[in-house]
């Protein structure tokens, strides 16, 4: 009888032997032709090929990831898929591994550190080829252990110090000052600020964006005007009814933490506030619905698809430059790269109502 393993007490698993028998070549030449080597003839190649399709071969990719020292296996370590630019940069690096035989394991951390130290232990377990993180900062030690453990890193979005592999971040400050020299143009002075944390690369970044803009017109950042908080709808919901319940209300608002921003319009709506008659926004990072919000909504496009083509070419780089593969002397080799910032003006932004 055909095949005498059985998986888990089901089916029988086909052997590499048999296919090579119904094929009628040696083993050596059915696994060159399974493995997609050029170094056979059309006829054997779909000889070996049918054999396997007709008897239902599955080839051992433990086994074969065990004598050649690779998975094909690609880690994703990200906080969340609420963020749009998230969605496009696993898109793009699902798509651009996949070009390149790698498939992606996705491990969304929803920023718990301890959920992101468990999928960091079980990616080390399967042997991964290569990391990209989003990392909440709060495992920088077992991101250390991956980069000496020979799996190539690349960072993105976010930097923490110490860590190896190159990183891809986005212009986050350039594109702050963008978006609050535009409602400056325009004639504001009363800019709120919605951000994130100051221990994660944007919400510091951004902020010190936002406070150069200011600095530069002459003004500094109002307390009362400001909040920092985690990427979550309800921070943002909570931080607008906060700065608009200010003594002296924002007649524009910058909102950088892009999770929070879906909170912060949410609760805008509720509050009855009128954009942009009563407050000019501006929010950071596109989502496919800004421009069709009622009235479209002015933003800072950080370049997510940009992020997620250079974090797949330097993760590859890294991965045929490995010393087992390549030149040895350039993994030591940590690149910083930045995407640059584009600001997308629509109506949600105008000149200030004048009073009287």
């Amino acid at each position: 009888m055909i095949g005498s393993d059985r998986i888990g007490g089901g089916r029988v698993a086909v052997t590499l032997d048999e296919v090579a028998e119904a094929a009628g070549v040696s083993k050596s030449t059915a696994s060159r032709v399974l493995s997609g080597s050029s170094r056979v003839s059309a006829q054997t190649k779909r000889a070996v090929q049918s054999a396997a399709e007709r008897l239902g071969y599955r080839p051992n990719r433990i086994a074969s990831g065990l004598r050649t020292r690779r998975s094909n296996l690609i880690g994703l370590v990200i906080t969340n898929l609420v963020n749009a630019s998230f969605h496009v940069i696993t898109e793009v690096l699902q798509q651009r591994l996949d070009e390149r035989g790698y498939q992606v394991l996705l491990c969304v951390t929803d920023a718990d550190p301890a959920r992101e130290a468990r999928y960091l232990d079980m990616l080390l377990d399967h042997r991964v080829d290569g990391l990209i993180i989003v990392g909440t900062g709060d495992n920088t030690e077992m991101v250390r252990q991956v980069g000496a453990a020979g799996i190539p890193v690349v960072n993105l979005m976010r930097t923490p110090e110490d860590v190896p592999g190159d990183s891809v971040m986005a212009a986050d400050r350039e594109g702050a000052e963008l978006a609050v020299r535009h409602l400056l143009g325009l004639g504001h002075e009363r800019i709120a600020f919605i951000g994130g944390p100051a221990h994660i690369d944007s919400g510091r970044d951004r902020y010190a964006g936002f406070a150069a803009a200011l600095a530069a017109a002459g003004l500094e950042p109002d307390p009362e005007l400001c909040a920092r908080g985690p990427y979550t709808m309800a921070f943002g919901a909570e931080a607008a009814r906060r700065v608009m319940a200010a003594e002296r209300p924002p007649t524009a608002l910058y909102s950088a933490n892009h999770e929070a921003t879906f909170g912060t319009l949410g609760a805008l709506v509720q509050l009855g506030v009128r954009v942009p008659e009563q407050l000019s926004l501006v929010c950071h990072e596109e989502a496919p619905w800004f421009s069709y919000w009622h009235p479209p909504i002015t933003v800072v496009d950080n370049g997510a698809r940009d992020l997620g083509e250079l974090a797949a070419e330097q993760l590859l780089r890294r991965i045929d430059n490995r010393p087992d593969h390549g030149d040895p002397a350039e993994e030591g080799v940590g690149r910083l790269i930045r995407v640059g910032s584009r600001l997308v003006v629509r109506d949600s932004t105008t000149a200030p109502r004048r009073s009287g």
